[in-house]
């Protein structure tokens, strides 16, 4: 249902002459099985929801309709489990593009539940120096962050071009934002009122990083390689 009504959207707005970017995007994806099975079911709706546009189309007897155009679709994955990451290789076989979920993997990485923590242990946690900083606040570099790096450039020695980003409210967070760029990330995603920030520190991330560049990205970069994204959802 949930294809459906995207493609009908899609369709609409390229008739209307505008371009939209469909990116669907399969949440807590575990292995390749998973995930091509998931694939599979979203492909089969993709293709079910243009056969019935064009036959609705071609139902119109003797009414001029402007043809839609060819709508490119991707299917991508989230990266929410340390598993995920650990076997990126195997899931970047199905996948157009990754987005890690940062807040899910954190959660799963420290074996912490984010309600449950926030609300009465990490004061304690950082008041006696047992953790730097909330990581559901900046990420974790060493731990998640360490992930993050295993998951890129796993994905990549499968896909080499493999659109990565992030999703979530670390995408938000300048601190976090420098930890993605070195990580070779593409994007951030936030909330919309988080990302006039988002898009200072992605530039300031490929300023400082101008001369270091992280694996994969030319010392070239420009400070809108790294883009920031406006979006509800939160990882």
């Amino acid at each position: 249902m949930q294809v459906r009504a995207l493609m009908e959207a899609a369709g609409d707005l390229a008739a209307a002459g505008g371009h939209p970017v469909v990116e669907i995007m399969i949440p807590l994806t575990v292995s390749r099985e998973e995930l091509a099975l998931a694939r599979r079911w979203v492909e089969e709706a993709v293709a079910g929801a243009l056969a019935e546009a064009a036959h609705s189309r071609s139902g119109r007897a003797k009414v001029a309709t402007k043809a839609r155009p060819e709508l490119e679709v991707t299917i991508g994955t989230m990266i929410e489990t340390p598993r995920a990451a650990l076997r990126a290789a195997d899931i970047a076989e199905e996948a157009d593009f990754f987005s890690f979920g940062t807040n899910d993997l954190t959660q799963m990485t420290f074996g912490f539940s984010r309600d449950d923590v926030e609300g009465r242990m990490m004061s304690a946690y950082l008041e006696l120096g047992l953790l730097p900083r909330n990581p559901f606040e900046t990420v974790d570099a060493d731990g998640v962050g360490e992930l993050v790096r295993i998951g890129v450039s796993r994905g990549r020695s499968t896909r080499p071009g493999l659109k990565i980003g992030v999703c979530g409210e670390h995408g938000g967070d300048p601190a976090s934002i420098a930890v993605f760029y070195q990580a070779g990330l593409d994007y951030v995603s936030c909330s919309p009122f988080r990302v006039p920030v988002a898009r200072l520190a992605a530039a300031q991330a490929v300023l400082a990083g101008a001369d270091d560049p992280p694996a994969g990205r030319s010392a070239k970069a420009t400070p809108g390689k790294v883009g920031a994204k406006g979006t509800k959802r939160k990882s």
